[in-house]
């Protein structure tokens, strides 16, 4: 009844739509058939869509399915924070938070995730998967609520890539309980970086203050 419930919702779909309904169970298909037509197949007769009409919505192949999957993750974590209780965390927490939520929600896929990174590997895809990592790094610090325009914007999301990147692999071949390897490697990467920031900006400070001193010293000193 379920599954004829959620066919039924999707006879007015768009395609946008019908990519989202399809992410997961391509995923899931995926642990089995790889990123291929027949994970393609499989979701949809679950999903009740037609064939034609799934291969018009995913008709890029296995980096199309990919990146349908991380929308869907990327939406999943939208609508899951879009209460603000961010807001009264620290930065660091807001970042375990999302990182950790999408963790979470592709939990028993990890097989899928393995044949991802695979695919994502493959030089031909490299720029595309560079692409999705920064958008869903960029979707993270906006949840965050990051507001900057300067070089830190970039700085922020380059250094979220190479954290979520490298969780993710951890993450993949995790067999601790609870994947407890991975939230203590994600709880050092973290620690690592605001490490960084606090000594970064200590440096910017002290430049800025013999900046000043030195512009001081040529109003009192002007040079001839």
């Amino acid at each position: 009844m379920a599954d004829a419930t959620r066919a039924a919702s999707l006879d007015d779909a768009t395609l946008a739509e019908i990519r989202l309904a399809l992410a997961p169970d391509i995923a899931m298909s995926a642990v089995f058939d790889g990123w291929s037509e027949a994970a393609l197949l499989a979701a949809a007769e679950g999903v009740g869509v037609k064939p034609a009409l799934a291969r018009l919505a995913y008709k890029g192949g296995a980096m199309d399915m990919i990146d349908g999957w991380v929308d869907w993750v990327d939406t999943m974590m939208a609508a899951e924070f879009a209460d603000g209780r961010l807001d009264a965390m620290p930065v660091r927490e807001r970042i375990r938070e999302l990182v950790q939520f999408r963790l979470d929600a592709i939990a028993g896929m990890e097989e899928a995730l393995q044949r991802a990174m695979a695919v994502q590997a493959m030089p031909q895809n490299v720029a595309a998967a560079i692409k999705q990592g920064w958008s869903s790094a960029d979707r993270m610090w906006r949840l965050a609520g990051d507001a900057a325009t300067d070089y830190n914007h970039y700085t922020k999301r380059a250094i979220l890539v190479s954290i979520y990147g490298a969780t993710l692999a951890i993450f993949a071949g995790d067999e601790s309980e609870g994947k407890a390897d991975t939230r203590a490697f994600l709880d050092r990467r973290i620690e690592n970086v605001m490490q960084f920031e606090k000594a970064k900006a200590r440096l910017l400070a002290d430049r800025e203050t013999f900046d000043v001193a030195r512009f001081l010293g040529r109003l009192r000193y002007p040079q001839r």
